[in-house]
């Protein structure tokens, strides 16, 4: 190949590189690795490649492809036994080769490239200069902007890719060849094209010799002041900072003295991702200060500053971090509709964007299907959905959505258009023939009338073939209000019928109507032949129908030849031949038809079988298709077979003329293969490829028994094996642990294969066993293992309780006392296994007692009302258990001395008892108490009192009677003795009242006194005493009468005066004074009225009979009380009766 001949050049860029190139327009590309970028050389040369310190090319020549490797210097590699390669900076006046980007393979300008080139060809001097690419690398390439060397970060495929040829470099470095350095690149600095840059992770460099020129020192010492931001808004900030500053020398002003200064282009990127984050470039400009806008509210941003000459880019400044302001809610989107009915929608929306404040409320807003395009409020509140009700069927109804915070409002969402629901649609008209062909035919139909326009219908298009007696069957489904319905018989009629359906429901089909497919033209006619004998004149012609249409001829054999083989035949089909001739004179008439009939053959291969569903762990469900080749006949039966997975031999599972089959009895987690077989009346076919499916996971198998191993007492380690997990890995263990086989309880749960119970009971039996668990399900239990612990030493006491005084007394001890003695029990605790031997009592600074196997014991010599510290430790053959927990217990004080008794109150039926200094109430719960005894006729005491009051009344006793009492005081200590006998005497009782006297009048100025008689008080005779009363005055004695006399007759009264009159009874005791009883009640004697014409006799009985008519009224009114009061309770019991009987029963 001609060195002058373009040739396309492949630049291979690794990841995490860059490379930069020119393009026509004068515009730098950059463009990032992974990918090969065509080149085109207008020589076919390889281009020069600037190598930095640190760095080595080498040209390694590979299947008559040269390629240019650029590669970080290892310690041990020196190609051509020279010292790593370490260019100086090209001379300032060299030429710069150009490579001409390929149109049609170049990529998009947004990426970036850079990384190794490789060719053909010799380098040359004639270049195309119009693109510079200069592979440059500085200091600062070494290290990224995060801190990553360049080189480091390589895929797989990279690394690989440089292992193999260092590996190479070496080989032909030990076998003699020379490896060819690529000269340094020669970059050309003209004022008519800027020099080219290679941006490399935001550093960059113009050429060799900008290393060590102004631009150079620039962009490795410029400084950048602090970047400072202010007016900080929800989306928006203002960053500004000042030009950057760079050291001063002489020979740079000298320079600038020659050579204007560049322009200064600043980049403000910003980071939400951290400090440390992806940066993006938000302004780019001259400007010392700029405005970002269009920030997130309510985010942490990082924003830095770097500057830029002629494609020189300086080290970005210190990140300055800030936080946007909070604002309103982002715009929601519409509500969308979740459900609806006739007169109802239920809306559903999202959350929006809440911009750093807490969304509280959504509004809700509607048109109330007006279409006005005026909005209402619907719904406030912080639900995200809602109903609205009363609405109307088949209507549209616009809402939009707006979201509430702190900081305001958001704005609306679109406005979105629902629908209700309407009624199940009327039966549409019957459909109509529009057009008809001969085995089409073209309906169309109208839309439901009663329907409105929002309604979406569909429509269902019904046919029934004349005479084939499957009745109507569906033939379109679809909103169209048109179908052409296809594949039908010539000449042959139809029925169809129409409905239509919404969401609310299918309506009746339309009537039936009938329509006929057009008639096909007819084929040729049989052979005319003649009938008859055929006359001079004339003669008969006959002929027979015509064939039937549809048949296609194909020509298939044209030539001299007596015979021919029809070939490319379908197997078991039949096929009709005709033969003509054809010569000079033109074609002869077809003859007759050959009818053949192919033999079947067995059908071609099937397609593998396919998995249906999820596999399960011990069934598969599969399911294929026919085979695209029947051989000629019906496919009849199928033959699905197994290989298991690690097994050759193959399985029938199935065979019979379904399309799936369901394969169960496999393991779970295995992969096994399937292939499939059709047969027809021909046999069966070839094996499709093979398939293989992997049954789904199952629990684990069951587990080995676990070994135990006590490690002491109370301590047992378990431990386990992994079971076959069944194509899921065993993710938990169970162990179950239980003092009895049915009662075993889950312990440990986990992934480890051994458990350390703790706490166990010694010289006891456990039961154990484990399953394992996968993502699959669980598995059977292991058998259970018993586990025996070893014997211990006892179990600490559980309890302490003190002896009733009864259990106390039944000891009959000679000194016990409740005050000197404690008498104590407790359970027997556990023995672990050895039988205990005795007991051990502690009581703190006492000598310790020791017992023997009891549970009870008394202790003895204590001091009274003092608590004492109690444990007891049990021990066995194997030594001392655990101590108790340590018990208080009290003795009781010494009993207290009885108090003296007194009586403070008595009468002739009571007498009030008084003891001690105290209140006459007290608790229950005061410690000391009382008893009081009473002495009985036969000289025996009766209890009546105990408790702690100290006075007590007692009741019901006999007039003038001795009685005696004792009294004892008792506390926790005990009962104390009994007192002196005590002897109260109650007195006499007085005599009973006398009821009321009765008074009768004799005449104006007597009147006699009569009240009942008491009877005699025990041998004592009664008296009695009259006190008469005039008017309102003081009561007087009239008269003292001491004998049994029950009435005395009073004189001298003054006529038209009220007197009073009342009675008591005195006992007259023979050695004590008198005793007067209670008065009667009080009795008036009211004056007797006089008329003027009756006289002083006539007066007289009538005063009588006035006094006995007042009498008898006085004593007729009790018994009318009486009655009344009767009569009333048994009215109102009728009327209670009669009530429940009427509202209640009825």
């Amino acid at each position: 190949m001609s060195p002058h001949f373009p040739q396309v050049i492949l630049v291979q860029v690794n990841p995490g590189e860059a490379f930069t190139i020119r393009r026509e327009d004068g515009q730098f590309q950059c463009i990032t690795g992974p990918a090969q970028v065509p080149m085109m050389s207008p020589n076919g040369s390889v281009p020069p490649i600037y190598v930095p310190p640190g760095y080595v090319s080498q040209i390694i020549e590979e299947n008559g492809v040269r390629r240019v490797l650029v590669l970080p210097q290892q310690p041990e590699f020196h190609p051509g036994g020279h010292s790593p390669l370490h260019h100086p900076p090209p001379p300032p006046h060299a030429h710069l080769p150009a490579f001409i980007p390929h149109p049609a393979m170049m990529p998009p300008p947004p990426h970036m490239y850079t990384g190794m080139a490789g060719g053909v060809g010799d380098m040359s001097s004639q270049y195309i200069s119009q693109y510079h690419p200069a592979h440059i690398y500085s200091e600062q390439d070494s290290h990224s902007q995060h801190g990553r060397p360049p080189f480091v970060h390589r895929d797989d495929r990279t690394s690989k890719t440089y292992e193999r040829l260092q590996k190479k470099l070496k080989e032909r470095q030990g076998g003699g060849g020379q490896v060819k350095d690529s000269p340094p690149l020669s970059p050309q600095k003209t004022c008519c094209s800027p020099p080219t840059a290679d941006i490399h992770n935001g550093v960059g460099g113009k050429g060799p010799e900008a290393a060590s020129g102004k631009n150079g020192d620039w962009a490795n010492t410029q400084n950048f002041p602090d970047v400072s931001v202010s007016d900080i808004q929800a989306r928006g900030v203002v960053v500004s900072w000042s030009a950057p500053t760079s050291p001063e020398s002489d020979s740079s002003s000298a320079e600038e003295e020659c050579n204007p200064p560049d322009p200064i282009n600043y980049e403000v990127s910003v980071s939400f991702s951290g400090k440390d984050g992806k940066y993006k470039s938000m302004y780019c400009g001259e400007e010392l200060s700029a405005t970002l806008e269009d920030l997130r509210p309510a985010t942490d941003y990082h924003v830095r500053v770097q500057a830029m000459c002629n494609c020189l880019r300086g080290s970005p400044s210190e990140a300055v971090s800030f936080t946007t302001l909070s604002c309103e809610p982002d715009s929601p989107n519409p509500p969308r509709k979740a459900s609806g009915t006739k007169n109802t929608l239920v809306l559903q929306w999202k959350a929006p964007c809440d911009n750093g404040s807490k969304i509280q409320n959504y509004i809700l807003q509607w048109d109330e299907g007006k279409g006005t395009g005026v909005y209402e409020q619907c719904y406030y509140g912080s639900q995200k959905q809602y109903r609205v009700t009363k609405l109307s069927p088949a209507s549209k109804y616009s809402f939009r959505l707006a979201a509430k915070n702190d900081m305001g409002i958001s704005e609306f969402s679109e406005v979105v258009d629902l629908f209700t629901s309407c009624s199940v649609p009327l039966p549409p008209f019957p459909p109509e023939l529009e057009m008809a062909g001969v085995n089409w035919l073209c309906l169309k139909w109208q839309r439901p009338t009663s329907s409105p326009k929002e309604d979406d219908i569909y429509y269902i298009l019904e046919m029934e073939e004349e005479g084939s007696g499957y009745g109507f069957q569906p033939s379109y489904d679809g909103d169209e209000l048109s179908c052409t319905i296809r594949n039908l018989h010539r000449s042959t009629k139809y029925k169809f019928r129409v409905a239509a359906y919404n969401s609310e429901g299918k309506s009746n089909p339309s009537q039936v109507v009938e329509f006929i497919t057009n008639p096909d033209r007819p084929s040729f006619p049989c052979k005319p032949f003649i009938k008859g004998r055929v006359l001079p004149n004339s003669f008969k012609m006959t002929w027979g129908e015509h064939l039937p249409s549809g048949l296609s001829w194909e020509l298939v054999y044209s030539g001299p030849a007596m015979e021919h083989v029809c070939e490319g035949l379908k197997p078991g089909c039949s096929y009709q031949t005709r033969v003509y001739c054809m010569s000079e004179g033109g074609q002869s008439p077809l003859s007759e038809t050959l009818q053949v009939q192919t033999p079947a053959v067995p059908p071609g291969p099937c397609q593998p079988p396919r998995l249906v569903g999820k596999p399960k762990a011990r069934e598969l469900q599969l399911r294929w298709g026919p085979p695209q080749v029947d051989g000629g006949s019906p496919v009849s039966c199928y033959s699905v077979e197994v290989s298991g997975p690690q097994s050759e031999e193959s399985k029938e599972v199935y065979q019979g003329p379904e399309l799936d089959c369901s394969v169960g009895g496999l393991l779970p987690g295995k992969t096994y293969s399937f292939r499939l077989k059709a047969a027809n009346k021909a046999g069966f076919g070839p094996l499709s490829e093979r398939c293989d499916i992997t049954t789904g996971p199952g629990a684990p198998e069951q587990c080995k028994t676990p070994s135990t191993t006590c490690k002491s007492p109370s301590c047992v380690v378990v431990t386990w094996e992994t079971p076959p997990c069944n194509g899921a890995p065993v993710t938990e263990f169970r162990l179950e642990w239980g003092a009895a086989e049915g009662s075993m309880q889950v312990c440990y749960s986990g992934p480890g294969l051994s458990h350390e119970m703790k706490g166990l009971l010694p010289s006891t039996n456990y039961f154990c066993r484990v399953q394992a668990v996968n993502v699959a399900g669980v598995g059977p239990f292991s058998e259970a293992v018993l586990c025996q612990t070893p014997c211990s030493v006892p179990a600490a006491v559980s309890n302490i309780y003190t002896l009733k005084e009864s259990e106390l007394r039944s000891q009959a001890l000679p000194l016990y006392s409740p005050s000197t003695c404690l008498g104590i029990c407790w359970e027997p605790p556990c023995d672990h296994g050895s039988e205990i031997t005795s007991y051990l009592i502690d009581l703190g600074e006492r000598q310790p007692i020791v017992i023997g196997p009891v549970t009870k014991h008394i202790i003895q010599h204590l001091q009274p009302d003092t608590s004492y510290r109690i444990r007891i430790q049990a021990l066995n053959s194997l030594g001392a258990g655990p101590f108790s927990h340590t018990f208080k217990l009290k003795t009781k004080p010494l009993p207290p001395q009885p108090p003296r008794l007194e009586c403070t109150a008595f009468s002739h039926q009571t007498l009030r008892l008084k003891w001690g200094d105290g209140p006459a109430k007290a608790a229950t719960s005061d410690a000391l108490q009382y008893q009081l005894q009473m002495g009985d006729k036969s000289g025996r005491f009766i209890s009546l009192y105990k408790g702690p009051c100290h006075t007590h009344k007692v009741q019901r006793l006999n007039e003038s009677t001795s009685y005696m009492f004792r009294i004892q005081a008792f506390n926790e200590a005990g009962e104390g003795p009994f007192s002196n006998v005590y002897t109260f005497t109650t007195p006499r009782s007085p005599p009973a009242p006398v009821k009321a006297p009765k008074v009768e009048r004799l005449d104006d100025n007597s009147c006699e006194v009569v009240w009942e008689a008491l009877p005699p008080m025990k041998g004592d005779p009664i008296t009695y005493t009259l006190q008469c009363m005039l008017g309102n005055s003081e009561v007087k004695q009239v008269l003292t009468y001491k004998c049994s006399s029950t009435s005395f007759h009073v004189q001298n009264l003054q006529p038209n005066s009220d007197y009073r009159f009342r009675v008591c009874a005195i006992r007259q005791c023979q050695d004590a004074p008198e005793l007067s009883g209670p008065y009667s009640p009080t009795v008036t004697l009211s004056p007797q009225r006089s008329e003027v014409a009756v006289g002083g006799g006539t007066a007289g009985s009538g005063s009588r009979a006035s006094t006995e008519s007042n009498r008898a009224r006085r004593s007729l009114t009790d018994e009318q009380c009486a009655f009344l009061l009767l009569m009333v309770f048994a009215i109102i019991a009728i009327l209670i009766a009669f009530v429940i009987q009427y509202f209640v029963i009825k």
